[in-house]
């Protein structure tokens, strides 16, 4: 019979819950020093865990609220966005009401060849349906069916 080795099986999830936790606070701690609110995903990415598992412990969710309420600084990452000026802005929607009116153009060209296509097939249609009745020397009347009789 073989003896029972679960001990150490345990002991070692153990130990690699201490160091996960570990990583844990190191990033909390290192996430804190720069006084920025930061979300859960960040920090997990930082710690190397998963958004779950910080969620799962007790004793982060007091660190993880304090981090993620941080009001951001004077210099938060909406203010280092740089805004497009007005110069550039107004130039944009030049080009967008020009690509606007060449598409409405082509929509334009586009209907009108539709439009004369179907009336060249309506003609089409036509012309194959009419027989001409006066000028055929020939006594039979052939009907837009394909059948022929006489006159």
């Amino acid at each position: 019979m073989r003896s029972d080795n679960s001990h150490h099986l345990v002991a070692a999830a153990h130990r690699r819950r201490a160091e996960t936790l570990e990583r844990a606070r190191r990033a909390l701690q290192e996430l804190g020093e720069t006084r920025q609110r930061h979300t859960i995903t960040q920090i997990a990415a930082r710690a190397g865990v998963s958004r779950s598992w910080l969620y799962a412990q007790p004793e982060l969710r007091n660190q993880l609220h304090q981090l993620t309420a941080m009001s951001e600084t004077a210099e938060s990452a909406s203010t280092q966005i740089e805004r497009g000026s007005d110069a550039s802005l107004r130039q944009r929607l030049s080009l967008a009401h020009e690509r606007i009116r060449e598409l409405d153009n082509d929509n334009r060209r586009l209907r009108d060849q539709i439009a004369h296509l179907h009336g060249e097939l309506r003609a089409a249609r036509i012309s194959t349906h009419v027989t001409d009745t006066v000028h055929d020397a020939n006594g039979l009347l052939m009907l837009p069916n394909g059948r022929i009789r006489p006159r």
